[in-house]
């Protein structure tokens, strides 16, 4: 009986030895195992969003910041944004935690985007999907905007305009040659007043066609307002 007894007792250690050397290795790997990265989204080019702040700041809905819309301060084209854009659809939004925008990235970025609220708007909802750090995000809008001629009959307009969409895509290649002459469309809002230039850019910040997710203006002429 003992003998039995000694059996058991020897074979429940060695099941409990076994068991352990199992957890210990499994917590080993488990350990060296590298933590998950940042989850990827997938989208197929960039948009840059140049909206027009005269007839911005003329629409009813929005907030106006006087830094964009203050008499005085004769602003023209301010950056909206640069989005992931699908071929076929609009891109990703909201793909992450979005972290505050840090006060070097804001001095850098106000002359482009005109108020830190827009900056952490756009870093929360197309940032983050950029599958880029907020500090190379910042650094791809500012050289998309530096890549892009406005010409000068658009830029500081001192009277109203009146041109169709067609009219200023023309005015925008013609500006930047290097550029596809279809990289370039316009928004406009309901009452016809000029909403955005929309510049389109592979994934590498070179020049690209846009595809019809990038949206068209369809009226016949579109208003465009002095700057203040």
């Amino acid at each position: 009986m003992r003998w039995h007894t000694r059996t058991f007792e020897r074979l429940v250690a060695a099941a409990v030895l076994t068991c352990l050397l199992i957890a210990g290795t499994a917590n080993a790997k488990s350990r060296r195992r590298k933590p998950a990265g940042p989850k990827q989204s997938a989208f197929a080019y960039y948009l840059l969003a140049l909206s027009y702040a005269p007839d911005f700041c003329s629409e009813p809905q929005g907030v106006k910041d006087p830094r964009e819309c203050g008499a005085g301060r004769h602003v023209g084209f301010v950056v909206h944004g640069l989005w992931p854009q699908g071929e076929n659809a609009r891109g990703p939004e909201n793909c992450g935690k979005a972290s505050p925008v840090s006060q070097s990235i804001i001095q850098q970025t106000l002359k482009y985007v005109p108020t830190e609220s827009l900056m952490q708007h756009e870093w929360a909802t197309h940032g983050t999907c950029s599958n880029l750090s907020v500090d190379d995000y910042f650094g791809a809008v500012r050289k998309a905007r530096d890549s892009v001629s406005i010409p000068k009959d658009l830029d500081q307009p001192s009277q109203k305009l009146q041109l169709s969409p067609a009219q200023i895509e023309a005015k925008l290649a013609a500006a930047n040659p290097s550029f596809p002459p279809t990289a370039f469309r316009i928004s406009c809002y309901k009452d016809g007043e000029l909403q955005e230039a929309r510049i389109c850019f592979n994934k590498d910040l070179s020049p690209r066609p846009c595809t019809a997710s990038a949206g068209e203006c369809t009226v016949k002429k579109v208003t465009i307002l002095p700057v203040r």
